[in-house]
């Protein structure tokens, strides 16, 4: 074989990322302390990062650096800020979520290289495309897609001059990644924010099924699995973990290294995984991969399993054997450990130390002469010195000009100033050039990028002199309501369709009136039932939460509208869709508040939109939530389980809050907030924002709560934007249990 196959290493702090570079990393992605999805990694100091460059350069390994949590408005100046430092260090890529970042680095910043995030939950052709054109030369491929999937999408990708990567080893997320606001929800940290919580492995009272961890996944492992993933094209397999050690990273990476060498050698697999159940796992399952979605996939306990292997491996039953068997483990996780340490020992990622010698003699050129133990140069001026009539060439005016170098990898360890004779001159701006010249060789022969100022955004009027009341419908029951207002009415369409039916062809065909609204999720004949749909209907416009529905209707000239789970939180994030893609307007994110809210600017004649009302999801999975809980006959998820299933359910944690747990025909399982959102205060703070305020009416997360008469909802949320009197009471009559604490505690 002759393709590369990257394996991509996490790196949690420095002694991880060296231990991925030993262990045989391709390379690696880690994050700075802020702007990151993994908050509770140690992470990384600028200088640290620079010097793991450095290090990993040497040893033919690549490092990105993960960005990936959406921004706030207000953060934009610390981004640009940190952009203007990582255009001049060699850093091979940027891992990016939020879509402001997109328009920023394509205006910007064109030297830094982006890579989509997992957070954007990439599962389908058209999501590919809508990336490729805002700027991503790679995207991470969601976790719950089968190897068919994968192959797709990669040609599609390669047909783009996109390259994929594929988490291959490490933790599995229940929900789908960027969909999952379980933790904002519950403790307000959000995922999308690198705070997660990790709700999905919380302990709940014991379910029907007889489950205290009913949510909790085996780690992924597809090391059996890599001649599909060659196979599929697949350009970089990546292993999850930067919250995990050095040993942890050391030992996985090692093992997968040997795995991909004898295939890519001898074509042959190692047989043996023993090493990957020696750090911490949670069991190891690739049935994601394989589509085949069983009860196996959970595991009723979310600590490491490896002492449980290692016995069940040996055969230990007795308190003496099961003693036996874990020394030994403990002895062969400190032999690993040594091992490690052994090959880092002598890594370092100082800066290297120059020394700068000045050399100033009338009737010469000014030499600047810098030293270190790996090279030696001179630099002169191209004018001669002469002497001074006024402004002389000082030893504190030269130690001030060069006291910091561009050079993200030199410091200056000291100067020497012995053959500066006093009392000459020489224009100042020659000086600067000698810098300037210094600072290119050090810079590897690369101009150094100058600073950029992002201007300030223009701000724009409303489209709607008053905001306006929208509303969600998602059953034909409900088409009645479309004679009790003026407002704008969406029809949700569901998440699967029945191949090649009609029926919701038929009803919006037969209701003009209707707009269509697309989910967050759609993979497969499901992404191309949608496009069906966009096709045939050719409605004026849309809302979608799918940014490969967006694409498409980008494609078709349809006017479309960027729904809420797409994340929005900023003004560049507008931007990228206005101008990349034009886009009409977008909701903002329900997960931020008033303040973070306030300052954001719309593009020219964009709507801005705002959910006032709506069931509040957790998370949604590809996975089944009732295997666990309430119990179900069927081995694995079938093919028609998303049509025909519509089970209900709650689950309790251990503090005592229950969660909805919602499937409705053609949609995902889901788990839903027991509260509904109801946001009055948006409307009395930022209706001069906003174009239209939304409501949810359909029933999808209600789980066992009484269902209001719709009526009497738009009514009386019709009155609240009117001002009339007693509207916000009656609304609290009808929807007792509610809560607006994401926008009071925001991100």
């Amino acid at each position: 074989m002759s393709r590369k196959i990257e394996l991509l290493a996490p790196g949690g702090d420095v002694e991880a990322i060296k231990a991925a570079i030993v262990a045989g990393a391709n390379a690696v992605y880690c994050g700075l302390d802020t702007f990151n999805a993994r908050n509770r990694a140690s992470n990384l100091s600028l200088d640290e990062l620079n010097g793991v460059i450095r290090l990993a350069h040497e040893y033919g390994c690549e490092v990105f650096l993960t960005l990936n949590v959406v921004l706030l408005e207000y953060e934009i100046k610390s981004i640009v800020k940190l952009l203007n430092q990582l255009v001049n260090t060699k850093v091979d890529g940027i891992i990016v979520q939020d879509l402001g970042l997109f328009d920023l680095v394509k205006k910007h910043f064109p030297t830094l290289d982006v890579h989509a995030s997992t957070q954007l939950t990439t599962h389908n052709e058209g999501q590919i495309k809508f990336l490729s054109k805002i700027g991503a030369t790679r995207v991470n491929l969601s976790r719950e897609l089968n190897l068919p999937e994968i192959k797709m999408l990669t040609q599609v990708a390669h047909d783009h001059d996109v390259l994929t990567e594929v988490f291959v080893h490490g933790a599995l997320c229940i929900a789908f990644s960027g969909q999952c606001y379980s933790s904002s929800v519950s403790v307000g940290n959000s995922g999308n924010r690198g705070r997660c919580s990790q709700a999905c492995r919380d302990e709940y009272e014991i379910t029907n099924a007889g489950n205290k961890f009913p949510l909790n996944l085996k780690d992924n492992s597809a090391y059996y699995d890599l001649p599909e993933l060659v196979d599929a094209k697949v350009d970089s397999l990546k292993v999850e973990g930067r919250i995990k050690g050095a040993h942890y990273v050391y030992t996985v990476i090692d093992t997968w290294r040997k795995q991909i060498d004898s295939f890519v050698e001898k074509g042959l697999l190692i047989e043996d995984d023993s090493n990957l159940h020696k750090v911490f796992n949670r069991d190891f399952t690739n049935s994601f991969l394989k589509g085949n979605l069983t009860k196996d996939m959970f595991i009723d306990n979310p600590r490491d399993n490896s002492a449980n292997y290692a016995a069940e491996k040996k055969g230990a039953i007795s308190v003496v054997q099961i003693q036996e068997v874990n020394s030994e483990l403990h002895a062969d996780k400190n032999a690993l450990g040594q091992e490690m340490r052994e090959k880092i020992e002598f890594l370092d990622i100082r800066k290297t130390p120059v020394t700068l010698v000045f050399s100033a003699k009338v009737g010469q050129p000014l030499t600047v002469t810098v030293n270190s133990d790996a090279e030696s140069f001179a630099v002169t001026s191209t004018s001669i010195l002469s002497a001074a009539d006024e402004k002389s060439i000082t030893q504190e005016f030269l130690q001030k000009r060069f006291k910091s170098l561009k050079s993200a990898v030199h410091t200056i360890e000291s100067y020497d100033f012995s053959a500066v004779d006093a009392n000459l001159s020489i224009p100042f701006r020659e000086v600067s050039v000698v810098k300037d010249e210094i600072d290119f060789i050090l810079n590897g022969s690369v101009a150094v990028v100058k600073h950029v100022d992002v201007p300030a955004l223009e701000k724009f009027a409303k489209v709607n002199d008053k905001p306006t009341l929208s509303m969600l419908i998602a059953d034909e029951k409900d088409l009645h309501l479309c004679d009790v207002t003026d407002a704008d009415i969406y029809f949700k369409l569901p998440e699967s369709f029945k191949k090649r039916n009609n029926k919701y062809i038929d009803i919006l065909a037969a209701n003009p009136r209707l707009i269509p609204w697309f989910p967050a999720v759609l993979i497969g004949k499901d992404y191309d039932e949608a496009v069906r749909v966009l096709e045939e209907v050719k409605p004026a416009r849309i809302v979608t939460n799918n940014t490969g529905i967006a694409y498409k209707a980008y494609e078709m000239g349809i006017e479309w509208v960027a729904g809420p789970f797409m994340n929005t939180t900023n003004s560049h994030a507008l931007i990228t869709l206005k101008e990349e893609l034009n886009c009409a307007g977008a909701f903002i994110s329900n997960e931020i508040n008033h303040g973070q809210i306030r300052h954001i600017s719309r593009p020219e004649n964009f709507k801005l939109f705002y959910s006032i009302y709506h069931p509040i999801l957790m998370m949604t999975s590809r996975q089944c939530f009732f295997q666990r809980t309430v119990g179900c006959n069927k081995a694995a998820i079938e093919d028609g389980c998303m049509l025909k299933c519509e089970k209900a359910t709650t689950i309790t944690n251990v503090k005592g809050i229950s969660f909805a747990v919602d499937k409705q025909k053609g949609g995902y399982p889901s788990i839903y907030n027991h509260e509904q959102f109801l946001n009055y205060d948006i409307v009395n703070d930022l209706s001069g924002l906003f174009d239209e305020f939304f409501i949810d009416l359909t029933n999808i997360g209600a789980g066992s709560k009484e269902r209001q008469d719709k009526v009497e909802l738009i009514k009386h949320f019709e009155g609240l934007l009117a001002g009339v009197e007693g509207s916000q009471q009656q609304l609290d009559r009808l929807v007792e249990v509610r809560t607006n604490a994401q926008y009071v505690q925001g991100l």
